[in-house]
């Protein structure tokens, strides 16, 4: 099968390609209803053909190579004023030139120019026969349209600039809010294994005590710390798992959330992740809350539930992104399952202006729902 995916250049502007066209055809058709010799129409035809071809493999990026194609273009589209266009063509070195712009900066844009505007002023005259106001004209005229060429080129050019400008600022964003979660999930673990550290330091000095006097209290106290070795261990293997980065392997939106619940595999839960809506590209602060309470809820439930089954529910809106983590297990029972980092969480979805609600579900076992609305469009978004 033939791929054609090397014409399609993303870095064309749209609006340039569509004056190209239209320029082409237009000259083209002038071209086709103009009486001239055979040899002027083959040379036409083929210096059109030539100009068609070189527009297709014109790069509009250093980064993509084929640099030779940029001058060859500018000098094919000269050549169509020698080979009979009758000046509708006039546009053609213009846009090239514009490309060249968008390769070697404006500055060698206006090089060029100039460097036109002096032949047109003295070949005119020269090569046609013409008056030196003539050459004037021919001047002013190309002066009018590079203006309009020039100045397009000069928008896109510039919002490329402010976009690539956004997106390296929204990337800091998000480095900077994954850094600031990182350090408050950190702060967290340092509690919860000191905790379990502390306990077990006094278990051991207790045993110690016991050895001679109270034997099978001191042998109890052994017990009680060999047991808190294991959960500290498991909760230490757990924050290592919390604290990967959010964009797992790159992958942001749903697919570092399937990466989050695929981690857990081997942990004695089964988790599913199912993905229902169109999906959305999540702002940053949104994506972080998600990703959290994917966390906290597949870590309660291998912590807590002694669940089996964990099932995830990731639903995009028109106006709301919902998160449901549902497990199987014995629910929230005597013990509060809001801790564990929820209550900030909750705090954290309602400054977005979402909710994060949790209980026991009808069905068994307990259930976590986020709902967070929808950023505008162009608020918050990565490009």
């Amino acid at each position: 099968m033939l791929r054609l995916d090397w014409l399609r250049d993303a870095d064309r502007p749209f609006l340039f390609s569509v004056l190209f066209w239209g320029v082409l055809i237009a000259t083209a058709v002038v071209h086709v209803l103009s009486p001239s010799g055979p040899l002027a129409r083959v040379l036409t035809g083929l210096n059109l053909a030539l100009v068609a071809g070189l527009w297709l493999v014109l790069p509009w990026d250093l980064s993509r190579g084929r640099r030779f194609v940029a001058p060859m273009f500018l000098v094919a589209t000269l050549l169509l004023g020698a080979t009979g266009s009758r000046g509708t063509h006039t546009l053609l070195p213009l846009i090239a030139v514009a490309n060249l712009a968008f390769l070697y900066g404006m500055r060698a844009a206006s090089v060029i120019l100039t460097s036109l505007a002096v032949f047109l002023f003295a070949a005119v005259p020269l090569l046609f026969g013409k008056s030196v106001l003539d050459g004037l004209a021919q001047v002013g005229e190309m002066a009018m349209l590079s203006a309009f060429v020039l100045g397009m080129a000069s928008s896109t050019l510039e919002a490329r600039r402010s976009r690539e400008e956004t997106r390296r600022l929204l990337g800091r964003i998000r480095e900077l809010a994954v850094a600031e979660e990182r350090a408050r999930m950190a702060a967290e673990m340092h509690d919860s294994i000191g905790h379990h550290l502390t306990v077990i330091k006094m278990d051991l000095e207790n045993a110690e005590r016991f050895r001679e006097r109270r034997p099978d209290a001191a042998w109890d106290e052994v017990r009680q710390a060999k047991e808190l070795t294991v959960e500290a261990l498991a909760d230490a293997r757990r924050w290592v798992r919390a604290l990967r980065p959010l964009a797992l392997d790159g992958r942001v939106g749903s697919a570092a959330l399937e990466r989050l619940a695929a981690s857990f595999d081997g942990t004695g839960i089964t988790v599913t992740f199912e993905v229902e809506g169109t999906e959305h590209r999540l702002d940053a602060d949104a994506e972080l809350v998600l990703y959290r309470v994917l966390q906290e809820g597949l870590t309660n439930a291998l912590r807590h539930a002694e669940a089996l089954h964990v099932r995830v529910r990731l639903v995009f809106g028109e106006a709301r992104t919902v998160l449901v983590v549902a497990d199987d297990g014995r629910g929230a029972g005597e013990r509060s399952r809001r801790g564990f980092g929820l209550t900030s969480l909750t705090e954290r979805a309602r400054a977005l202006g979402g909710t994060l609600t949790g209980g026991n579900a009808p069905e068994g076992g307990f259930a976590l729902r986020a709902e967070l609305p929808v950023a505008p469009a162009g608020v918050g978004r990565r490009s």
